[in-house]
Formats: structure tokens, C-alpha cells, sequence
């Protein structure tokens, strides 16, 4: 990895902690870095899985106190995004790496399409929030139902990261009257749980496999990020920073193509 490309991937993730602590969907920042300074997709993936863990937990304790309150239902969630995580690894590095290849460009589009109709889905559920009260009692199938959207979120961010914190939001946005910004938080741990058991996963099975240079640069550079974001990153228009991943959505999926 030259000088400059080491930049890139600082760079990247800087921007994909900012991005993934109040938005979600930085691998489609690092990602296509990634593939560009000349990693095959698995390696990509995994590399990218250890790096944007840093800023997973910089972005979680950024959002403490949005997370006041959540105490028990995180405690219920975790063990289902800890199985979800396993579940994704063991998929990730089973699967033949033609298949990756061949999946990933399809889940790089549903990302996108995610990413870019997350605006209608937030402005349907503050509309179906209105006259709901802040606390809502969860019983026994609606602990089910975010118990089971846990472990299918975590299994997508274990297989393949892009995306997951939107998948997450707007599924528990559908059972949990909460506001965005306490799904958000939510969000946060339950991403940095599935990304680091899927990344324990992936140092004890599949060391070969992990790029050290490019984990420790984006581990740098999404500790800033998720950080910073976590903090000031609400007050930056969230259609710039929209349009921006889409575009590297877009990227990523040529380079992928092309390979």
C-alpha cells in the first residue's frame, strides 16, 4: 500500500465513523476504498469489519444519554445480535468468495435504495408516532419481533456491514415508539456488538485473511469520526451526506462489476 493510498483509507474512515455514528452506511464509504487500493472483496470485508469498530464505540458512547432507559432492552437484544454476528461470520468465510462476489453488488444496491428512501420511512413513523406515548410496554410479541429483526440485522452486518444501522432503525422504528435519535443509539450498540463478535470471529479462524495495514488505518480514522459525529455530526445536512454515500454505493458497485 503506497503512501497515498494509506491516506485513503485514514480518510475513509474518518468519514465512515462520522457517517455510520448519525447516519449509518459508512462501508459504503471504506468499502469501495478498500476494493481500489487493491484488496479482493472477503479481505475487504473483513479488514473493513475489525477498522469500524473503534468508531463503532466512540459513536456508542457518544450517544449515552440518548440511551438513558434502554438499559433492558439492550440487555434482550444483545444476545440476538451476538447470534446474528456468528451466524454472518461463519456464512462469510463458508460461502465460496464467487459467491460473495457475485452477492455483493446486490446488497450494495438494496443499501442504496435503503439509504436513499430512509427520508419516507422516518417521515412515516414520526407520522404514526404522533399522539403515541414515549414509553410504550413491550410484551411478549413485540420482544419477539425485535428480538428476531436483532438477529437478522446482526447476520446481514456479519455477512456484509453495509447498511445494517438502516435496516436496524427502520425495522425496530416499526415497534418501538421511540425517537430517531433513541433508535439511533440503539442502533450503535447493537452494530458494535455484531461487528466485533463477527470480527473475534474472523482474527481467530481467519487471520490470513485480514489486512493489518488497512484495519489499523480505518480503526485511526473511524475512532475520530464516530466521536466527532456522535457529537456535532446532527447539525450537518443530512441530504449531502445522503446523496454522498449513494454515489459511493453506485462506485463500489462499478468497481465490483468490473473486476
Amino acid at each position: 500500500m503506497t503512501g497515498w493510498e494509506m491516506v485513503a483509507v485514514l480518510a475513509a474512515g474518518l468519514a465512515a465513523g462520522g457517517i455510520n455514528a448519525v447516519v449509518g452506511s459508512g462501508t459504503l464509504v471504506s468499502f469501495p476504498v478498500l476494493l481500489s487500493v487493491g484488496l479482493p472483496p472477503v479481505p475487504a470485508t473483513i479488514s473493513n469489519s475489525l477498522g469500524l469498530i473503534a468508531g463503532n464505540l466512540s459513536s456508542s458512547i457518544g450517544y449515552r444519554e440518548e440511551l438513558r432507559g434502554q438499559r433492558r432492552l439492550l440487555l434482550s437484544l444483545i444476545p440476538a445480535s451476538v447470534l446474528g454476528g456468528l451466524t454472518g461470520a461463519f456464512l462469510l468465510l463458508h460461502l465460496p468468495a464467487a459467491t460473495f462476489e457475485a452477492v455483493v453488488p446486490v446488497l450494495i444496491a438494496l443499501a442504496v435504495v435503503l439509504v436513499a428512501v430512509q427520508p419516507l420511512v422516518q417521515r412515516s413513523l414520526a407520522r404514526r408516532r404522533v399522539g403515541e406515548q414515549r414509553t410504550v410496554r413491550i410484551g411478549p410479541g413485540r420482544l419477539a419481533g425485535l428480538f428476531g429483526s436483532a438477529y437478522l440485522t446482526g447476520t446481514y452486518g456479519g455477512y456484509f456491514a453495509a447498511s445494517q444501522g438502516v435496516l436496524q432503525i427502520g425495522l425496530f422504528g416499526l415497534l418501538l415508539p421511540e425517537p430517531l435519535q433513541r433508535l439511533n443509539a440503539l442502533k450503535n450498540v447493537l452494530t458494535l456488538t455484531v461487528n466485533t463478535v463477527a470480527a473475534g470471529a474472523y482474527v481467530v479462524v481467519a487471520t490470513d485473511r485480514v489486512d493489518w495495514t488497512a484495519a489499523g488505518l480505518l480503526a485511526a480514522g473511524s475512532l475520530v469520526g464516530g466521536y466527532v459525529s456522535s457529537r456535532y455530526g446532527r447539525r450537518l445536512p443530512e441530504p449531502v451526506l445522503r446523496t454522498a454515500i449513494v454515489v459511493l454505493g453506485l462506485i463500489a458497485i462499478g468497481v465490483l462489476l468490473s473486476r
